[in-house]
């Protein structure tokens, strides 16, 4: 049977593998070895699950948007992962890398962030397990994200500025894999999306897919049957899009359409549009779709939204592009904006600018009036609102 998940190599078709320094391959290979072992334990199992309900909150709730589903002509519910601990669904896989951190004799934790969403869910885990945090940032970032670095400092995390590159993900990535090669034997790196060398993506597609796990039983009791005509979501790395698609990646009844962030335009120069932009390449340990010239350099992407900010994208997605499974729509800026502004005056809910792209592509998609759409609203856009207030008075 064709599959879309990951092959037993830690290969999506010609996508992923560990292209990994020689001083990080004993790491990454005691992952590889252990990863799964530790997930399909009974203790892992139950710590997780305990976990995510008390103290995540899960399941999020997945809400029947009614004014939006009239607006587009079809049922619209939002799986509400702005809802979870920490505002985004980025807490569903830093708990779970803790854990596995934790059972591996690991005593230091580094991460990167982009919006900063990934460190403060970084931040609260290590706070909740009493571990050592340091988490990388771009200085860009670092700037436009002010409150989350508050909020990882009150936390108990380092955060380090990071000023190399155009001072974004990519380059935070960069650091913390620099921090990781020095100090191999008693760190661990929770890499935020689905990105990096096997067994990391396949290893927060797991951990995120709880998401498509509730949207299963959640459509049963709204809908009548477990799986939407359509599934949306806002790709970067791709983790929140990874984990709404995980269950559903086989059954081709169920059409997948991704949201990546065209910034000024996708032949502006001024965008991080990977899947339509990128040529296969290696960047952060897997072979995928980057964003680079003639010579193989990467080239600077650039989103309003500082979590799509980077110039790759996860192997899963880019797989699911190339094999046409997949629909990738890019969401200019101004477009996302637009969609924050909709969401927020028809349903009362302000999403993370992330999420807004994956709004943003509603008004380039068709729908009949019988279709079931699930859209995934990934995170909350309280660490966004300098950039709303921004727009709205460019705007007036």
């Amino acid at each position: 049977m064709k599959t879309y998940q990951v092959d037993q190599n830690g290969y999506y078709g010609e996508f992923g593998g560990a292209y990994i320094p020689e001083i990080l391959h004993q790491c990454v290979e005691n992952l590889r070895e252990n990863y799964l072992k530790v997930m399909e334990s009974d203790s892992f199992k139950q710590e997780f699950a305990q976990l995510l309900r008390d103290y995540v909150g899960r399941p999020s709730p997945l809400y029947y948007a009614k004014r939006l589903s009239e607006k587009y002509g079809c049922k619209i519910y939002l799986k509400r992962e702005d809802l979870n601990h920490t505002g985004a669904h980025k807490i569903n896989n830093t708990i779970g890398q803790i854990l596995i951190a934790r059972r591996m004799g690991k005593k230091r934790i580094i991460a990167e962030t982009g919006a900063g969403q990934h460190g403060v869910a970084t931040a609260t885990v290590c706070a909740l397990m009493n571990m050592e945090c340091v988490v990388y940032m771009g200085k860009t970032d670092v700037e436009r994200q002010h409150a989350n670095v508050q909020k990882m400092e009150m936390l108990g995390a380092k955060v380090v500025p990071v000023t190399s590159g155009n001072m974004t993900l990519k380059d935070a990535t960069n650091e913390a894999i620099r921090d990781w090669c020095c100090h191999p034997a008693d760190t661990y790196y929770i890499i935020g999306s689905t990105v990096g060398p096997h067994p990391y993506p396949d290893m927060v597609a797991r951990l995120q897919s709880v998401i498509s796990e509730e949207i299963k039983k959640q459509l049963l009791e709204k809908e009548g049957r477990d799986y939407p005509d359509y599934l949306m979501a806002c790709v970067g790395g791709g983790s929140n899009a990874a984990g709404t698609i995980y269950h559903f990646l086989d059954d081709e009844r169920v059409k997948i359409v991704l949201a990546e962030a065209g910034g000024l335009g996708i032949f502006s120069g001024k965008s991080a549009a990977t899947i339509q932009l990128g040529k296969k390449g290696i960047i952060h340990g897997a072979r995928t779709l980057v964003m680079q010239n003639e010579d193989g350099q990467i080239e600077e992407p650039y989103s309003v939204s500082a979590g799509l900010d980077y110039p790759g994208i996860g192997p899963m997605h880019a797989n699911l592009s190339e094999t046409h499974r997949a629909k990738v729509i890019a969401v200019n800026d101004d477009e996302a904006l637009d969609a924050a502004f909709e969401l927020t005056r028809l349903e009362g809910i302000i999403p993370a600018l992330e999420s807004a792209h994956a709004l943003g592509a509603l008004p380039k998609m068709s729908f009949q009036p019988t279709d079931v759409v699930v859209l995934t609203v990934s995170g909350r856009g309280d660490k966004d609102m300098p950039t709303y207030i921004n727009y709205k008075m460019t705007k007036a």
